[in-house]
């Protein structure tokens, strides 16, 4: 297996250090593959805090590690040089939340297209330019003659996002890491963007890491899912397994937290009313499982090491000791497992 992008054992801390008091560890421990020659779509799920865009942010450069490593092709993103970080931030692109934010609102939409075209010398000419922007427009579902040479706020939250998926397709990635992508637009235009970026795997092979909280568009666009609970990997494989049957206490939590379609039926069954009333603040001594103050099933030895990941099938593993008869698995052989499968 030949690797684009992997996290290996990834931590990310936040405040005075590991020893020191008034921490956070939002990304804890971590791994993630995307292979070179398989593109996939994998889901970074779960609550608010719970280290989603931390782990995007780490893949992108953006902030480095406190321990473990981002890799590009091998190569650790704090010793490559020029040339190869170049290349990184060219095929490694990212679709933000709030779309508006990437935009200087006293320039036209067109500034954010004709950048990286000029960043990167993706044109020999101006009209070549104007091609290759009108082309990546069309790709993204827009009509320039409707789009270019107006200012964000005269354009749909919906025009404003897929704007930003034209100047990622520009570039020619092999990696898009959308984080909450769809969560500001109206809900009618959620399902056409995810089309387009489901597409954008299906007929341009880029793959696709795409970090939500919503468990329902996690599971139509994506084939794996990594749940996070305070910056720690809770569950992770197949998506069809992990959603329709949920191993983890916390899996089951989010899952039952999502609204059904009959109004006359209750969602949330005994799991989320035995968790929440078991909720309370988290010791910061406490060096066992993060989800033990929440947890219906809560051991002694929940509380004494947070529990290893659980190989419950090929495709699927959990952290948790209710799977202790399982066999333990690192978080690099399970995303080598998911990146091939």
């Amino acid at each position: 297996m030949t690797s684009l992008l992997e996290a290996q054992n990834v931590t990310r801390v936040f405040g005075g250090g590991l020893l020191q008091k008034g921490h956070t560890v939002a990304v804890d421990g971590v791994s993630l593959i995307i292979d070179e020659d398989r593109p996939s779509i994998t889901a970074i799920a779960g609550e608010s805090g719970s280290g989603k865009t931390t782990l995007a942010r780490l893949l992108l450069g953006v902030i480095q590690p406190t321990s473990g490593s981002i890799l590009y092709r091998g190569d650790s993103l704090t010793t490559m040089d020029g040339r190869t970080r170049k290349t990184f931030r060219r095929q490694v692109q990212a679709i933000f939340q709030d779309p508006y934010e990437a935009y200087n609102p006293v320039y036209k939409v067109d500034q954010t297209l004709t950048t990286p075209v000029r960043k990167f010398r993706l044109a020999h000419s101006r009209e070549e330019a104007q091609q290759l922007i009108e082309a990546s427009l069309r790709m993204a579902g827009l009509r320039p003659e409707e789009t270019l040479g107006r200012y964000p706020h005269q354009l749909s939250g919906g025009q404003r996002q897929r704007i930003m998926v034209a100047r990622a397709l520009l570039l020619n990635p092999r990696v898009i890491l959308a984080d909450e992508p769809v969560s500001m637009v109206d809900a009618s235009l959620r399902a056409t963007i995810l089309e387009s970026l489901v597409k954008l795997k299906r007929e341009l092979g880029i793959s696709l890491v795409y970090i939500t909280h919503d468990l329902t568009t996690a599971y139509q666009v994506s084939q794996n899912i990594y749940i996070l609970y305070r910056g720690s990997v809770a569950e992770l494989g197949s998506v069809e397994k992990v959603i329709n049957d949920p191993k983890h206490p916390y899996t089951r939590l989010l899952v039952n937290s999502i609204p059904l379609p009959d109004p006359d039926l209750h969602w949330g069954g005994e799991i989320e009313t035995k968790a929440s009333a078991a909720a309370a603040p988290l010791p910061k001594t406490m060096q066992g499982c993060k989800f033990a103050n929440r947890c219906p099933y809560v051991m002694a030895e929940c509380h004494e090491a947070p529990p290893p990941l659980y190989l419950t099938e090929d495709d699927r593993a959990v952290a948790c000791y209710l799977h202790k008869s399982s066999v333990p698995v690192s978080g690099k052989e399970m995303a080598e497992s998911l990146a091939t499968a």
